[in-house]
Order: structure tokens, then sequence, then C-alpha cells
């Protein structure tokens, strides 16, 4: 199962975890959060972007195998996620 996404092919039959994310800045720091918390504190942080995660990270590795997919918006980032679950629902 191959995604042709704008950074490249991602090959989903390798994908451990799958998850979006809101990309924050508070005080000066970025971090990934969940769009949950994004949701619940959007008013005391800037958030720069949306990512979908790609994570092949077998479990109990240190080193993070993962790619990004980064959205302006969350309604890019939803119709990604929707685009990309059509491959496990066939």
């Amino acid at each position: 199962m191959i995604y042709k996404s704008k950074i490249g092919d991602i090959d989903l039959s390798k994908i451990v975890r799958l998850y979006p994310a809101a990309v924050v800045e508070v005080n000066g720091e970025i971090a990934e959060m969940s769009l949950e918390w994004a949701d619940m504190n959007g008013d005391k942080v800037n958030i720069t972007s949306y990512a979908l995660i790609f994570d092949f990270t077998p479990p109990k590795e240190e080193h993070r195998d993962k790619k990004e997919l980064h959205f302006e918006t969350k309604d890019e980032l939803i119709d990604t996620m929707t685009e990309v679950a059509q491959f496990f629902q066939d």
C-alpha cells in the first residue's frame, strides 16, 4: 500500500503508528500536541500548522523513524486523513 504524498511515496504497510497533531508554539518552543489538546487550549497557544505523522518506529526502538506531512489548516489535515483512511478500508 503506497500513498503518494507531497513529500514522496509512503509505504502504509510498514506503519506502526499513524496520528494527527497540531504544531504549537508556546514561549518560543515548538511542540506537536494532540488535536484534542489543541482544541481545548487553542486560545492559549499559537497553532502554527497541523501534521499527519507516519511513524515506522518499532516498539522499544529509541531511534525515531517517521515521516510528517504538514498542513496550514485543520481542514487540509482532515482531507488527507480521509484519503489515507481509504487505503485501510479496502
